[in-house]
């Protein structure tokens, strides 16, 4: 991987880059797409310090922005950005969601000095159509924490990763989309059981619902509020 920033040089930094890309190439790690993006050197590692610490912010946003930018240069599928903070120990499942949304909030309020929120999606936690968005650029985002329900998000560092929306709508285009989430969906049962009950597919509920990891019920409300857009 080509080193983001100074903070790359690190023992910590190594450890926790080294220690995600074995996460995700385990025989057992159920998403392919993951993998895929792992094996063509698509995939984008940021190490930052605590998840409830706003002290990174704006480093991961210009690290979110670089993304964004070669991403929309790319002529090939299965790009990601994978925020990773190691210093976040101890963190049980609720302490992480609660976290995961301070920042996703944090971040949303900086980008939104510099660009507007990506038309193709909604700001709207409620609605069906939203997606999270930095650079104009919608995001799938997966929370990963070592306390979570789901066997396949219990990584051993508190991490964001953030999908490029875009490039799951092509591959539906492409008629590809299907297939790949039925593989990621079959494998997620042979690790845990059984599947998500959280999971649907964009358009059938809001994908706040699947970003933390955590079961909710209909009483839950999404913290999220995309300001000034």
């Amino acid at each position: 991987m080509t080193p983001i920033t100074n903070r790359q040089n690190s023992d910590q930094v190594l450890i926790a880059e080294d220690a995600f890309r074995a996460f995700v190439d385990d025989a057992s790690f159920p998403c392919v797409a993951a993998k895929a993006a792992l094996s063509r050197d698509q995939m984008k590692l940021f190490v930052a310090g605590h998840i409830a610490c706003p002290k990174d912010d704006r480093e991961i946003l210009e690290f979110i922005y670089g993304f964004v930018e070669e991403y929309r240069s790319a002529e090939n599928h299965f790009h990601t950005a994978c925020v990773i903070f190691p210093e976040s120990e101890g963190l049980n499942e609720a302490m992480f969601e609660r976290f995961l949304w301070m920042r996703l909030q944090a971040l949303s309020d900086l980008d939104s000095a510099q660009y507007p929120y990506d038309q193709r999606v909604s700001p709207d936690p409620h609605s069906d159509q939203f997606s999270f968005s930095l650079k104009e650029e919608a995001f799938f985002v997966i929370g990963l924490n070592p306390d979570s329900s789901r066997e396949a998000r219990r990584f051993k560092y508190p991490t964001l990763v953030f999908n490029p929306h875009a490039q799951f709508e092509e591959l539906r285009t492409l008629k590809r989309y299907d297939k790949m989430k039925n593989i990621v969906r079959k494998r997620d049962v042979a690790l845990s059981g059984s599947i998500n009950p959280m999971l649907q597919d964009f358009g059938a509920a809001s994908e706040v619902y699947q970003y933390s990891g955590m079961q909710y019920d209909s009483t839950w409300q999404c913290p999220f509020k995309a300001i000034n857009r």
